[in-house]
């Protein structure tokens, strides 16, 4: 039976009937069992997340001038889209997805090029060691919330932004993908939890020292029968270490080399036209408000 993909953004209908106000978020789906509060983070828990959009959806700073993320999210992430990463709203130079993604499937990555290096945000480092098994991570991202009991309930514009982090634990890893199950009871972390719609390109993460190591991606869900953020349900996150070779490869390429080892779709989700795009992008957009 195939895996179902299930991004974790709705489809442009769904905009469309929301007067283009945004996707429905959920940054991270936590125990019903611990206080709401141990779930609350900030930029110092994470420094080198990126948000691109109004509603959430994240990537993280690998170098000055670079992003990781889910080749998903780059839907609106054209030359001169403003995203925001730290404290500084930066402009987008180009976008470089893996060249094997499709929509729903393995290598969800894309790395983000900036127009000018961010230089106040120290790059988290790719992890590059194949032991991501068993490990405990911790996952942040900004948007509604749940728990697992009820799944999602509070949508992005109810939260107003807030971020969260949670923990969980690799319980197997594939060439392409590090696997989650969110899990309750006496099998959870102490602060177990899952990303949700709206967490698309979200690290999975740990600290050592002073430096963040990048393990993973948020790209989507593979339960039947569970709904986002319910007790139960399995999540893939893109491995980075199996794809590190891609990524130094891009970011130390020229223009041209990177264009032959990358796609430059855009992956349009359902409904979503070329026609529609720009007012889309606008309703999402990040760019500063000018007094």
């Amino acid at each position: 039976m195939p895996i179902p993909f299930r991004s974790r953004l709705l489809t442009t209908s769904c905009l469309i009937a929301l007067s283009l106000q945004a996707f429905s978020a959920s940054a991270i789906v936590v125990r019903h069992d611990k206080p709401a509060a141990q779930y609350l983070a900030s930029k110092a828990d994470f420094p080198p997340l990126a948000t691109f959009y109004n509603i959430g959806v994240h990537g993280t700073l690998i170098a000055p001038q670079w992003v990781l993320t889910a080749a998903h999210t780059v839907f609106c992430l054209d030359k001169g889209q403003t995203i925001q990463v730290g404290d500084e709203f930066v402009k987008v130079q180009g976008r470089y997805s893996h060249p094997a993604y499709k929509m729903g499937k393995q290598h969800d990555l894309a790395l983000i090029q900036l127009e000018k290096p961010v230089l106040t945000v120290k790059p988290a480092q790719l992890y590059r060691q194949s032991d991501e098994t068993d490990q405990v991570l911790w996952f942040i991202g900004a948007g509604g919330t749940g728990t697992g009991l009820t799944g999602e309930t509070v949508d992005y514009k109810a939260n107003n932004g807030v971020l969260r982090k949670a923990q969980n634990q690799v319980t197997a890893v594939t060439k392409s993908d590090l696997r989650f199950v969110f899990e309750s009871g006496d099998e959870a972390q102490a602060l177990e939890g899952v990303s949700g719609n709206g967490d698309s390109g979200g690290p999975a993460f740990l600290k050592k020292a002073d430096d963040f190591y990048l393990l993973g991606v948020s790209s989507r869900v593979e339960s039947w029968f569970k709904g986002v953020g319910e007790y139960g349900v399995k999540e893939l996150y893109t491995r980075v270490s199996s794809h590190a070779d891609w990524i130094d490869q891009v970011v130390a390429a020229d223009e041209q080399s990177r264009a032959a080892i990358s796609s430059s779709d855009g992956f349009l989700h359902e409904g979503m036209t070329v026609e529609k795009m720009p007012k889309i992008c606008a309703s999402l957009s990040l760019a500063p408000k000018t007094s």
